[in-house]
C-alpha cells in the first residue's frame, strides 16, 4: 500500500481500530517501508494501472452526500470507456442513465471520491481515491470527442475527470473468481 493512500485511509478512527485489534504494528511497518520507497512521482498511474483500467468494463464509484452518507453505484461501458487522460487523470463519458444525479449532485458539494476497480477473472483490484469534476458534453466538443467511445449507443450528457489523489492494489484474498460471457467465449475459442 502507497504510503499516501495509507495516510488517507487511516484516521484518528481507523487506528484505534487497529490498536483495539492488534495490527497497529504491522501497518506502521508498512507504512514507514512504503513511504520510505516512494518518490513524488509515485502517485502517478504507472503502465500497469493504466493498462488495468483501459481493460475494465465497469467500476464502482462512491460519494458522500452533503448529510455525510455514502452512495455507491456502478458505472459500466465498453471495455476502456473509464480512460486516463494522462498520468494523474482519469476521464469517461457520463451516459443518460436512470436521471437520478445522485453522484452529480453529490461530487457538486463533495468533490472525493472512491473508484473501485474489479477483475474478477484474475482475482484483482484497484482503488483509486480522487477529485471529481463534471463537465456538460455539450460545453467542451474536443474532450466529449477524446472520452466518448466509438459506436456506443448510450446517449453522452456529462463528462467526468477524476484527479488521482491515491491508488492501491489491493489483495487477491476472497476476492470470487467470476467472468463474464466475453471472457468465457474467449477462453473457448483458445
Amino acid at each position: 500500500m502507497s504510503s499516501r493512500y495509507l495516510s488517507i485511509a487511516t484516521t484518528p478512527s481507523v487506528a484505534a481500530a487497529q490498536e483495539h485489534y492488534g495490527s497497529a504494528q504491522q501497518w506502521a511497518r508498512i507504512g514507514a517501508r512504503a513511504h520510505a520507497d516512494e518518490t513524488a512521482q509515485s502517485q502517478r498511474l504507472g503502465p500497469a494501472e493504466t493498462a488495468f483500467i483501459g481493460a475494465r468494463d465497469g467500476f464502482y464509484l462512491a460519494s458522500v452526500s452533503e448529510t455525510g452518507w455514502p452512495y455507491v453505484q456502478y458505472r459500466g461501458g465498453p471495455a476502456g470507456f473509464l480512460t486516463t487522460v494522462d498520468a494523474s487523470m482519469l476521464g469517461f463519458a457520463d451516459f443518460r442513465g436512470n436521471r437520478q444525479y445522485i453522484t452529480t449532485g453529490n461530487v457538486s458539494a463533495n468533490d472525493r471520491v472512491s473508484l473501485f476497480l474489479m477483475d474478477y477473472a484474475h482475482r484483482r483490484r484497484l482503488k483509486i481515491y480522487g477529485h471529481m469534476r463534471v463537465i456538460d458534453a455539450e460545453d467542451d466538443s474536443v474532450l466529449a470527442r477524446k472520452l466518448t467511445a466509438p459506436d456506443y449507443p448510450a446517449r453522452v450528457e456529462r463528462l467526468v475527470l477524476i484527479a488521482v489523489e491515491a491508488f492501491d492494489w489491493n489483495c487477491p484474498q476472497h476476492i470470487t473468481p467470476r467472468f463474464t460471457l466475453a471472457e468465457l467465449e474467449r477462453w473457448r475459442l483458445e
